[in-house]
């Protein structure tokens, strides 16, 4: 899942002027996860949107996170291969915790969005 996401990565994280971060997927139709999710009608699995809100949060501090809490996760509609995946995050740090929201769109269509609660793992 991670070379799937990190080699699907077009550019980004890009600040933005209201404090969020951007970040631009493409997943390429012959990434071996669309062998099995699905054969003969491929879609990114939902998962992977809340992979690509950790890593995206990782890319912007600059430190390993692991997730203490997903209080969201909501899929609108499949994406698929070729697809241009938008994704704008907002973090937000706490003493303990950096909060993660992430919203998903694709040709400006809202595609998912995901809450999580994360924790710096310090590479452990």
């Amino acid at each position: 899942m991670l070379a799937s996401i990190t080699a699907a990565r077009i550019n980004g994280p890009s600040r933005e002027s209201d404090g969020s971060a951007s970040i631009d997927f493409r997943f390429a139709a012959t990434d071996p996860v669309f062998a099995g999710h699905f054969p003969k009608q491929p879609l990114v699995p939902g998962v992977f949107q809340l992979e690509m809100a950790r890593l995206g949060a990782e890319w912007l501090i600059g430190e390993q996170l692991g997730v203490r809490e997903i209080s969201k996760a909501k899929f609108l509609r499949p994406i698929i291969p070729a697809e241009l995946v938008r994704m704008n995050l907002r973090l937000s740090e706490s003493d303990a915790d950096i909060g993660v929201r992430a919203t998903f769109s694709v040709g400006g269509q809202a595609a998912g969005e995901t809450v999580l609660k994360l924790i710096k793992t310090n590479g452990t």
